[in-house]
């Protein structure tokens, strides 16, 4: 049977609530360097959806050698899965949903700027890879979000057309990129406000008012 539409998810602040943690995380790398204080607003503006390539270097500049982003990187994360671990938990109606999807027979795929050992460390709480097809991470991309390019390739594993697919995605970066491959975006108010994500075709707090209807009408619009 031939899916009637394909679903790809971002990650971070879309299958779990993290970037309280993420925030947190920075900040304590920023203060260990003695870099002045990381404020949400930067947080949101210059880090949140993009990829830790992208983001070391609006930190200390293009000049960054490939050793410190690589050191960096592993520095920050492991702050960040140390504090998150008491935590970790899906977002609202999550399990739900997914278990919906499946039963419809419609592919899945994860499309997330974030690395390898973090999305093992979701993996490792949460029993979810057995619902998705593949997942796209920072390693198979050349351009992080807003770029199209981390969505062009979610709709080919999809193995569906752009117009086909529907991204869960809560940053502002990540709706421009699933907006500008061509995908219809559903945007979760767990980091931006809805003002911030009007961008997005339809905004929702949660997963838990997300019905199977609702995915094949916004596919047909």
């Amino acid at each position: 049977m031939i899916p009637t539409f394909g679903v790809a998810f971002d990650l971070d602040g879309t299958l779990i609530n993290n970037n309280d943690y993420h925030l947190q995380s920075w900040q304590i790398f920023y203060q260990q360097r003695n870099i002045p204080p990381l404020t949400k607003a930067e947080y949101l503006a210059h880090f949140n959806g993009k990829t830790n390539v992208d983001v070391l270097k609006y930190i200390f500049g293009n000049q960054i050698s490939e050793a410190d982003i690589k050191n960096y990187t592993n520095e920050k994360e492991a702050i960040y899965r140390e504090i998150y671990a008491p935590y970790i938990q899906p977002v609202a109606g999550l399990m739900e949903l997914l278990e919906t999807l499946l039963k419809h027979a419609i592919p899945m795929v994860i499309a997330t700027s974030g690395i390898k050992d973090n999305i093992n460390f979701m993996l490792q709480h949460l029993p979810i890879r057995q619902y998705f097809k593949e997942i796209i991470y920072s390693v198979h991309i050349t351009h992080g979000k807003p770029h199209p390019e981390i969505y062009e390739k979610a709709a080919l594993e999809l193995g569906l057309p752009p117009q086909q697919c529907i991204a869960f995605e809560d940053a502002v970066t990540g709706i421009t990129s699933a907006k500008t491959a061509g995908l219809k975006v559903i945007a979760l108010t767990t980091t931006h406000t809805a003002g911030e994500l009007a961008a997005a075709d339809k905004i929702v707090t949660d997963f838990t008012s997300i019905t199977y209807h609702q995915l094949q009408q916004l596919i047909q619009e």
